[in-house]
């Protein structure tokens, strides 16, 4: 049986189709609202770094909280993340008196940041010295991952010295992956604004479409790092304080809302070009894309905003990262980018969303589009489900 939502207003035009009405209106005063609010949400991300989470920033009262907190306030923090160091020695040593290895402890210990050094042991018949390097800070200290710097820095004389381990390797794993972050952007960008070209014939909704994927994302940045890194409502995510955002995490949160925005993107910007190709009028065709594709957008935005906003009662404080940063891009990307930022510069742009090199006029209208359309936002017939 049709289950009736809501009653339409009484001049029978939708919610949307009178939303898309005020934007294309006042098309400044929208994309200027619109880009101020993503600009106060994106503004954290400026400071975002990449670090490592250790067991210490699991939620308060689970096992592995406890026996972190245990080991660490018998022992010191740097138990929980001993750094191994392994020396390749040119030519064979007697012992473990040898004075490169004798050198070589000291020279460890002397670091900044060391707590203690354990004795070295040999192996490979010599050739090869292992130690384990114990620090005075956490895993998931930033100071951790620059001790890791200073002691492959270190220089003994017939000796080179190597950095491993498991809190050295997501150190390694960091640095890489802010390395390699621009030009997965760039890549990415790249390719979807040529396969939006290639869709849609129009270099500049190609590019715009691309740009406006990228703002959504920057929200949802900037709201990691406000929560987890600066702590603003960190406790109620169930943390109980600031952690490091894991290194991946962005990485990983770009690739997936990229293409989530590139579905509403695509998707809008379709029933625009239809209802372009229809009146030729780009004003009318942007408030009928937005009054037509409005509802759609919204209703799936909210069930998958419900689904990823559960992630953030996981006890995994990555777990928590991705619900919460997807959630925000989801519902911004339907609401303030596609509701106001997207139709308001369609707008104001005009006849040069649709500008191609070497087109010299526009299609006719077809006429049974244009009929079509023309009720597109003031459909009388009530919504059902």
């Amino acid at each position: 049986l049709p289950l009736r939502l809501r009653r339409r207003a009484a001049d029978g035009v939708s919610g949307w189709a009178r939303q898309a009405e005020r934007v294309t209106r006042r098309p400044w005063r929208s994309a200027l609202l619109a880009a101020g609010l993503l600009a106060v949400l994106a503004a954290p991300a400026a400071t975002l770094t990449l670090g490592q989470l250790d067991a210490g920033d699991d939620p308060p009262g689970s096992a592995t909280r406890t026996s972190f907190d245990l080991l660490a306030e018998g022992f010191g923090p740097g138990v929980n993340g001993p750094l191994n160091v392994v020396a390749a020695v040119d030519q064979q040593a007697a012992g473990t008196a040898d004075p490169r290895l004798v050198e070589l402890t000291r020279e460890l210990a002397a670091a900044p940041g060391v707590a203690s050094v354990a004795p070295v042991r040999l192996a490979d018949g010599g050739r090869v010295a292992t130690a384990s390097v114990q620090p005075d800070t956490g895993p998931s200290d930033p100071a951790t991952a620059a001790l890791v710097a200073d002691l492959r820095d270190v220089r003994v004389d017939g000796v080179q010295v190597h950095v491993g381990g498991a809190t050295a390797t997501r150190a390694d794993l960091a640095d890489r992956v802010r390395d390699r972050m621009p030009w997965v952007i760039a890549v990415v960008v790249g390719l979807s604004t040529v396969l939006l070209y290639v869709a849609f014939r129009a270099p500049v909704v190609a590019v715009k479409a691309a740009v406006m994927n990228l703002v959504s994302i920057g929200a949802a940045y900037g709201v990691l790092t406000a929560v987890f890194s600066w702590g603003w409502g960190v406790e109620l995510t169930g943390l109980s304080g600031p952690v490091p955002v894991e290194s991946y995490v962005p990485m990983m949160l770009f690739a997936l809302l990229f293409g989530l925005s590139m579905d509403y993107e695509v998707f809008l910007l379709s029933a625009v070009q239809e209802a372009w190709r229809a009146t030729g009028d780009n004003r009318v065709a942007v408030r009928d894309g937005l009054a037509g594709t409005g509802r759609v957008i919204t209703s799936a935005a909210l069930i998958m905003v419900t689904v990823f906003a559960g992630f953030v009662l996981h006890t995994d404080p990555v777990i928590k990262m991705f619900g919460l940063g997807m959630a925000v891009a989801v519902a911004v990307d339907a609401t303030v980018v596609r509701g106001l930022l997207v139709p308001a510069t369609m707008a104001l742009l005009g006849r040069a969303n649709w500008w191609h090199p070497g087109r010299r006029r526009r299609p006719a209208p077809e006429p049974d589009k244009a009929q079509a359309l023309a009720g597109l936002s003031s459909n009388s017939q009530p919504p059902v489900v």
